[in-house]
């Protein structure tokens, strides 16, 4: 049963981008993938919308954010702790 509920609540790390909504930020999260004939690496990037009670992340934070139910429609994710601050 453990094993379900990590799956289905994975924690995610990305960079804030955008804190421009009031409870919501936008996650920009960066993955590598190899290409599939050339074997480079690659930088992929997805952007998450993420749901933050306290208004408590800013531009530039690193942040940890973790899977939960459909809380608008394009929210899927709450917003678990800043990992960084942003320096400036």
């Amino acid at each position: 049963m453990n094993d379900e509920v990590s799956k289905a609540q994975r924690s995610i790390i990305g960079r804030v981008v955008s804190d421009k909504t009031d409870k919501t930020r936008t996650v920009l999260v960066e993955r590598k993938v190899r290409h599939p004939l050339y074997g480079k690496f690659i930088r992929r990037s997805t952007r998450l919308y993420v749901h933050d009670e306290g208004n408590e992340s800013h531009v530039g934070d690193t942040v940890r954010v973790r899977e939960c139910r459909p809380l608008s429609r394009l929210k899927r994710f709450a917003l678990v702790e800043v990992l960084s601050r942003a320096t400036a």
